[in-house]
């Protein structure tokens, strides 16, 4: 069987994607920068689900992390069924308060380590039939988020670029698809400094319904996961974006 790759695949909405593909019986190949976490989680999936499970530790913020990563799966010559670029971080802050490099790791996380890895495993993905690529982006991805300027920007950038990637791939036997959650309960809120935030502190789904979402989804365009979120993504494009952004700083403070 044909693996299926997962970044940021340690905690939050990446491990709530391998034990739900795990579920299904898909084989997984894990990476994140935690390689005992990632082992822990191996193990576990394993001995509950039976599949085979390879793990990769990297850090993808690190210039050659992608290469290190793909030069593992091609010598491994392990075929990929699927790609779920979740790896990806944020903070909060005025953008002349962050620390720059901080916020060009951010880049390099969320869109440059994003656009590497996909052009360079799309000739292991064509040789399956029926694969897939999910991108993971953000509600965020929808308006210009103030004190959280470069984390809002690069979604923007992950859902543009996935859109057009869907357009281009769909006859190629590769379905593209965007994954938009909102605020959801994980370890990101605590990492990106916005558990206290009115976005955060007034409702957030849980990872296990995200992912389900996604996954059933798994080769629409767009996946809005949960009612209210497609609602506040809808009544947005409907809003001057004047009054989008001033919405999105408010709702950081």
């Amino acid at each position: 069987m044909a693996y299926i790759l997962l970044t940021g695949a340690s905690s939050g909405i990446g491990e709530v994607f391998a034990h739900q593909l795990a579920a299904e019986g898909q084989d997984l190949i894990l990476t994140a920068r935690r390689e005992e976490r990632l082992q822990d989680l191996a193990s576990t999936l394993t001995s509950q689900h039976g599949v085979k499970v390879e793990v990769i530790a990297a850090d993808l913020a690190a210039a050659d992390g992608v290469d290190q990563l793909v030069r593992r799966i091609e010598s491994a010559d392990w075929p990929l069924a699927g790609l779920i670029n979740n790896a990806g971080f944020g903070d909060r802050g005025r953008f002349d308060e962050l620390p720059l490099q901080r916020q060009l790791a951010m880049i390099q996380v969320n869109i440059s380590s994003l656009v590497s890895l996909t052009w360079q495993l799309l000739p292991r993905l064509r040789g399956q039939r029926d694969s897939f690529v999910i991108n993971v982006a953000s509600t965020a991805a929808f308006q210009g988020g103030p004190k959280m300027a470069v984390y809002y920007a690069s979604k923007a950038f992950v859902l543009s670029f996935s859109e057009a990637l869907h357009e281009e791939l769909k006859h190629s036997g590769v379905r593209v698809s965007t994954l938009c959650p909102g605020p959801t309960a994980t370890e990101f809120a605590q990492q990106a400094n916005v558990a206290d935030t009115k976005l955060f502190s007034s409702s957030a789904m849980s990872a296990e319904a995200v992912v389900r979402q996604a996954l059933a989804r798994r080769r629409s365009a767009i996946v809005i996961p949960g009612l209210l979120n497609r609602l506040m993504v809808w009544s947005g494009k409907l809003s001057p974006r004047w009054m989008t952004r001033r919405i999105a700083g408010w709702l950081q403070a």
